[in-house]
């Protein structure tokens, strides 16, 4: 998605902080909004690239504003409203006021262990031939989608070159919203610093992306 969701290449956020012996969780919320997220990639009723799409829909003056699981506080509300897990209504009415349906018994956390380790890998066991093989020149498309992309605003339209080819994966355009997994050949691609930023970059550095074949054509 083109908006500031993509924040890859920019700059004028200010300084990083970094904390010493930073905890894992700052507030106990965080963590229980960790484990929703984690069991409900356990039910299968989302997956990683849904989860990226629907965070980008989020308001940017919002998704700026908020903390990182902030984003993920509304990004599992709008899923479980979308799946039809609760309703927006039940959502914003407060805790002591709701009228509470216990549909299932809760997962316990073995439960969600076991459903993480055998869930299925982005790596695809398809016989699809390559459009691309180690050392072809490419460029990035210029792909400005409406939805999930994983192409980098700053790499589009970029030469490039293939660096290794990873084998067959899921798409994951289609794959955020649920339309199939239209499998094809992941690849690394080098890019020049200088390609990307200009003269004034590093000659000798070089920034390698993870593309797929629909984002890529010969030069």
């Amino acid at each position: 998605m083109d908006g500031v969701h993509d924040m890859g290449g920019m700059d004028g956020f200010g300084p990083i902080p970094i904390e010493e012996d930073e905890p894992v969780f700052h507030a106990p919320w965080e963590g229980r909004v960790w484990a929703m997220n984690m069991a409900l990639a356990a039910l299968g009723k989302w997956n990683i690239d849904a989860g990226r799409n629907i965070m980008e829909q989020m308001d940017p003056v919002r998704y700026l504003s908020s903390s990182y699981y902030q984003r993920w506080l509304y990004r599992t509300e709008d899923i479980l409203v979308e799946r039809g897990m609760v309703g927006r209504e039940e959502i914003e009415t407060p805790p002591e006021q709701r009228k509470l349906e216990k549909l299932a018994d809760p997962l316990s956390h073995e439960e969600i262990v076991t459903r993480q380790r055998a869930g299925k890998s982005a790596r695809l066991d398809e016989d699809i031939p390559a459009q691309f093989k180690a050392g072809d020149q490419v460029r990035a498309r210029n792909i400005h989608s409406r939805g999930h992309i994983r192409l980098p605003r700053y790499a589009r339209g970029k030469a490039g070159v293939i660096d290794r080819d990873y084998g067959v994966f899921i798409f994951p355009d289609t794959h955020a919203v649920f339309a199939g997994t239209k499998p094809q050949h992941l690849y690394s691609v080098r890019f020049a610093a200088r390609e990307l930023w200009g003269e004034e970059a590093s000659a000798r550095d070089k920034v390698y992306l993870d593309m797929w074949d629909d984002y890529l054509e010969a030069c």
